[in-house]
């Protein structure tokens, strides 16, 4: 079984994919002055739902791309049911290696897919590309919330996580500043953490003779071993907007 189809199962119950909220979604399109006419394009997008929520309240156009094609599917019939099929372009791919035009977007987003490009520096650097001169950039990315993070920790993890104020210095360093933030409270956090695991556990009950189903137990228990141990504590995350640099 691979990672994505643990995730597959992990999130079929889930819209938005990330400890947010819709209200932070849509206060982060807000931020970055999304409106009418303006042109999204959104990296990872999973089942639309940012893009989803930004073409219903601020009336968007754009396209989204992800590499999985069952979350491309479940995104595009969320687009039809919505009404948005005609202004809300679905691609299934790597968004890497996705073709865009050179500042042909109002916004580019990256909505906790940084790992596209290997950090949140790199998809800074791959999403300025595609947006205007005066273009925003949003991105939903991970930060340690305490400086103190014991060792053992921070090298469990499978790419470096920064603080972030070093978030704030690599966004500066790119030529943006950061022009507003939304936190996820720890309710979002929760909510987030336990979505995924029920719906692993109704899986595992669901398929008790299952040739992989020892596969999805430890994604379950692994799982939950590093959120109660220190990512509850010590790990934070957010939506960053980021504005073309003053300096």
């Amino acid at each position: 079984m691979t990672f994505f189809d643990i995730k597959n199962i992990a999130e079929r119950e889930m819209e938005l994919v990330n400890p947010s909220s819709p209200e932070k979604v849509v206060r982060a399109g807000w931020a970055a002055g999304l409106r009418p006419g303006l042109h999204v394009i959104e990296f990872g997008c999973g089942y639309g739902e940012v893009l989803a929520l930004w073409a219903q309240h601020f009336g968007i156009s754009g396209v989204g791309i992800d590499i999985r094609e069952h979350a491309c599917e479940r995104a595009r019939r969320k687009m039809s049911e919505r009404g948005l099929a005609d202004r809300i372009e679905i691609v299934h791919g790597n968004g890497a290696e996705y073709e865009f035009r050179p500042r042909g977007f109002d916004v580019a987003a990256c909505v906790g897919a940084s790992f596209i490009w290997g950090g949140f520096r790199p998809t800074i650097r791959a999403m300025s590309r595609a947006v205007k001169p005066e273009g925003r950039l949003v991105v939903g990315e991970v930060y340690w919330s305490r400086s103190e993070v014991p060792p053992t920790y921070a090298r469990g993890e499978s790419h470096p996580v920064p603080t972030e104020a070093q978030l704030a210095r690599m966004a500066r360093e790119e030529g943006f500043e950061l022009s507003y933030v939304l936190h996820s409270n720890v309710d979002d956090w929760d909510s987030y953490e336990a979505e995924n695991w029920r719906s692993l556990q109704l899986w595992l009950e669901e398929n008790p003779d299952h040739p992989e189903r020892h596969e999805v137990l430890a994604e379950l228990r692994s799982s939950q071993d590093e959120y109660l141990t220190y990512a509850r504590e010590f790990m934070g995350w957010a939506l960053y907007v980021l504005a073309p640099g003053q300096g």
